[in-house]
């Protein structure tokens, strides 16, 4: 019963791993848009949607990790 506990716990930190990853890539692909001055503003737009998209999932994720501890 606890390995299963221990590879779900596994499996959340991997997801998270790769959120923040692919997160921290869209701020760099924004940003060198921005950088670049050719920057299509519904292109930006998307990217920025889908970073807060990725930052309220990377949220969750780190709620269940780390549970809310009321005392």
């Amino acid at each position: 019963m606890m390995d299963h506990v221990e590879d779900d716990e596994e499996g959340l930190r991997a997801k998270l791993h790769e959120l923040m990853i692919e997160h921290r890539d869209l701020d760099d692909s924004i940003n060198a848009l921005l950088q670049a001055g050719t920057f299509d503003q519904l292109q930006i737009q998307r990217l920025k949607r889908k970073k807060l998209l990725l930052k309220d999932e990377i949220t969750r994720l780190k709620a269940r990790l780390i549970p809310d501890i009321i005392a």
